[in-house]
């Protein structure tokens, strides 16, 4: 009989525990449960009519629907998105300002300035992985190949001979060149463009060789016979164009380069809305609806949670990082 009231005390104690703990968790619990009350400000730190932006506008379509309040996306583009992104990581840790980053903003970006004025890692909270974009490799149609090994086997025969193309020095389309010259040995000489649209015509005319082109722009072109398509860069093949191999299926295991695009949070947003922003954005990029937007764009949702995204930004740092300092790319 005496033990009863030990027992009790203990019983009493666990709850007084429970109690503090539902206590200490309420007011996350409860910023997550009435957010958001106002308009949510989706930064593009690129221009209007991208393939960024498009992606934007399309998720931020559905998270409106979804949330209840307006998501108005906000164009601040300039310095390789720098701009719009110093932007976001200096807001007020609300969740009311977010970004819509990618590859070149948070993993090329810090590798080839170091004088960014933003940090990736420590001054942006990862909220989720929307959407990943491989590349296609094109050639001229002025060369006798028909497969990547053949063009390997032509490009080491004809060293200093071939060139390639890219949307500008330091972008992805450019590393993704170099990566692959060093990854097969080749010699080959970049030619930079102000985007790859401007590039297409002399390559189908054989004033270049080679560009690594997005799914988009480069399908009516190698549909139409104009050039020659020869792998994707993804880690396995795309359903967006099932019969073109992977560039490890084609002959260079190991070879991969992808976009991707992310939406972060400045630094500091509490995680109960982080959290809340990922699932709503996991359920909105997983629409029918929203998936095939961004087909026609040459993504792929993913939308994964916040760790899977800081897992791609310092994955991409590194390999780009690297990429960067072997073949001493610089940008004035």
């Amino acid at each position: 009989m005496k033990s009863l009231p030990a027992a009790s005390r203990r019983l009493a104690g666990i709850a007084a525990c429970a109690a503090a703990m539902l206590l200490a968790s309420a007011p996350g619990a409860a910023i997550a449960q009435g957010y958001p009350t106002k308009p949510i400000r989706f930064v593009v730190p690129f221009p209007p009519g991208g393939a960024t932006d498009i992606i934007t506008r399309t998720v931020a379509q559905k998270l409106s629907e979804q949330l209840g309040q307006p998501v108005v996306v906000d164009n601040k583009p300039g310095a390789g998105g720098a701009i719009g992104s110093d932007l976001v990581a200096k807001a007020a840790p609300d969740g009311y300002t977010i970004l819509m980053a990618t590859t070149s903003t948070h993993s090329i970006g810090p590798a080839l300035n170091a004088r960014l004025p933003y940090n990736p890692e420590r001054d942006f909270a990862p909220v989720s992985l929307v959407a990943t974009s491989p590349n296609l490799l094109v050639v001229t149609p002025a060369i006798p190949v028909n497969n990547l090994r053949e063009f390997i086997a032509y490009a080491r025969a004809h060293p200093g001979q071939l060139n390639f193309a890219s949307s500008g020095t330091g972008t992805i389309v450019h590393l993704s060149g170099e990566l692959f010259k060093r990854m097969a040995g080749l010699d080959m000489v970049h030619v930079p463009y102000k985007g790859t649209a401007l590039a297409v015509p002399d390559l189908i005319n054989g004033q270049v060789t080679m560009i690594f082109d997005n799914i988009v722009s480069a399908m009516p072109q190698v549909k139409s016979g104009k050039v020659k398509v020869l792998a994707i860069t993804s880690a396995k093949r795309s359903s967006l164009v099932p019969d073109v191999p992977t560039m490890a299926e084609a002959g260079l295991p190991g070879y991969t380069s992808d976009t991707y695009f992310g939406v972060f949070a400045p630094a500091g947003t509490p995680k109960e809305i982080v959290d809340r922003l990922s699932r709503e954005i996991a359920r909105a990029v997983n629409a029918p609806e929203v998936r095939d937007r961004l087909a026609a764009q040459g993504a792929e949702a993913v939308g994964g949670p916040p760790a899977e995204l800081a897992a791609a930004v310092r994955g991409d740092a590194e390999k780009w990082g690297r990429v960067i300092r072997e073949a001493g790319v610089k940008v004035e």
